[in-house]
């Protein structure tokens, strides 16, 4: 995790719809976020291992590799444990939710959404992922 006073945080925004990706990731840069994306599941593990985000907001369902398993994968491995994930999904039942936080989600935040509401989701699970370290608030 990179962030420090001189950074902001960095949000990789994984969303196969490219309206929904530019929203939220035009809404965070202009909140002071560094934003990168990926379209789906295994180009989000890429970005990720290359990137190494600060939170990652995946939409679970990808194409290819879903954002079920590629949180899971992103969970697994050792260099990208700790990166915070929130789901975004359209699926709005509880048994669904569950399921995001079993494969290692630490938030659901369900589709639609306001980006503000996003926005401060994203902001508790930084706060959560680093209570004691001065978090650079963009």
């Amino acid at each position: 995790m990179t962030s420090d006073k001189k950074h902001p945080p960095l949000v990789l925004v994984v969303d196969d719809v490219d309206h929904g990706r530019e929203i939220f990731a035009e809404y965070l840069e202009f909140r002071g976020f560094r934003v990168a994306t990926a379209a789906d599941g295994l180009e989000a593990i890429e970005k990720a291992h290359e990137l190494m985000p600060d939170i990652i907001l995946m939409d679970l369902s990808l194409p290819g590799i879903d954002g079920w398993e590629a949180t899971r994968r992103l969970k697994q491995d050792p260099s990208t444990s700790a990166i915070p994930i929130i789901a975004l999904t359209a699926h709005a039942l509880a048994s669904a939710h569950d399921r995001a936080r079993d494969v290692g989600c630490n938030a659901v935040v369900t589709k639609p959404c306001l980006p503000k509401d996003l926005e401060q989701e994203v902001r508790r699970q930084l706060a959560a992922a680093r209570p004691t370290e001065g978090q650079a608030q963009p």
